[in-house]
């Protein structure tokens, strides 16, 4: 497991086209990509699985924790992008509630433009 950031601070302002935005780059991806919003409550949970291909959680509101194979739990917020491996196992829960978008894709490398946290 590692964990990325994409907060709105280590984006860059963008003004073409009249634009005015901060963009956070993400990852690129060429091969086929699922996309899932994912909606966690609070005492909600993903519960303890294998990763069926590499994963992105982009954690955009809320709090929560995150374990990988090392099943050590660690603290993830609004801003923070957790990665797990194919076949890794893993776990996401949270107690005040976590809203995230999940990427899936055999083609995944948040490490090109996401710092690591």
């Amino acid at each position: 497991m590692e964990i990325f950031s994409f907060t709105k601070e280590l984006g860059k302002k963008v003004t073409h086209f009249d634009s005015n935005f901060i963009m956070s780059k993400i990852t690129v991806i060429e091969e086929e990509t699922r996309i899932g919003g994912m909606y966690l409550e609070a005492g909600g949970v993903i519960g303890y699985h294998q990763a069926k291909s590499p994963q992105l959680l982009l954690v955009v509101k809320g709090e929560g924790l995150v374990k990988g194979g090392s099943n050590e739990y660690l603290a993830v917020s609004e801003g923070d992008a957790v990665y797990w491996e194919e076949g890794e196992w893993h776990e996401t829960k949270t107690d005040s509630g976590l809203t995230a978008i999940v990427l899936e894709s055999k083609e995944l490398s948040p490490g090109l433009l996401m710092e690591r946290k």
